[in-house]
């Protein structure tokens, strides 16, 4: 699947809804993801981020509208033949096992497709989880928790990410480190989605941006057009 630009679509959504009970969390959500590209979903709290990208992996029960991943329709599909797909989720609680050590813990993904990157580059670009490799995951500070958790799914072999506030309450100087990994992501080859409420950080590393309110598209806008409308930006952001 290409846009009208010609560029191949890995990841496209159109008026997705979205349910927790009989609650509606989504009201017709659209956008898409090209390959390559970082694409940031941006909006204050409840606006539906999170719950987009839990419909996209197959972890909403209620979803309604197409959802197509490399031109294969998932909508309905479960998250287990989704992820065999290549789409790999880092949910924003991290999800590390508190049984298992740092190692344990980035072993413990299945691989998925050809591709995954090999444990001892992973330790070459995190350091920091090779000097804590044998720690129980949780003893991890909360930077090197988030660099396990992305770790973790490049094992895996998936090419699209989808990384829930990788940034969320983590020091400067590693919210710094979490960048260039996306940035180094990108050069390789990977496609990255992610949702983000540091617009300041979003604003260096992805290329474009979808707002979300009340659980729709608000605006979408490309890097280069923030000096522009960033009043508009930060006013729809409640920044």
């Amino acid at each position: 699947m290409t846009d009208a630009a010609g560029a191949k679509v890995c990841l496209q959504v159109q008026g997705l809804e979205g349910f927790y009970g009989e609650t509606q969390a989504l009201h017709g959500v659209d956008f898409e993801v090209r390959e390559g590209e970082v694409v940031c979903l941006l909006g204050r709290n409840g606006a539906g981020k999170t719950t987009s990208l839990r419909a996209i992996v197959g972890l909403l029960q209620r979803r309604r509208g197409t959802i197509t991943v490399n031109g294969q329709s998932t909508t309905g599909m479960p998250a287990e033949r989704i992820a065999r797909l290549g789409v790999a989720y880092c949910p924003e609680e991290r999800g590390i096992f508190a049984s298992l050590n740092v190692e344990e813990n980035l072993l413990l993904p299945p691989v998925l497709m050809p591709g995954g990157m090999p444990v001892d580059e992973i330790y070459r670009l995190f350091p920091n989880l090779l000097q804590r490799r044998t720690s129980p995951g949780t003893k991890l500070s909360g930077g090197e928790q988030q660099m396990l958790a992305i770790a973790r799914i490049l094992r895996t072999g998936a090419k699209l990410l989808l990384l829930d506030e990788p940034t969320e309450g983590l020091a400067p100087v590693i919210v710094e480190k979490i960048g260039e990994t996306i940035r180094m992501l990108q050069k390789r080859g990977f496609t990255i989605l992610m949702v983000e409420q540091n617009f300041r950080f979003a604003s260096r590393v992805a290329d474009r941006f979808y707002v979300i309110e009340e659980g729709r598209v608000a605006m979408q806008f490309e890097r280069d057009a923030i000096a522009a409308d960033r009043a508009r930006i930060e006013a729809i952001l409640g920044l």
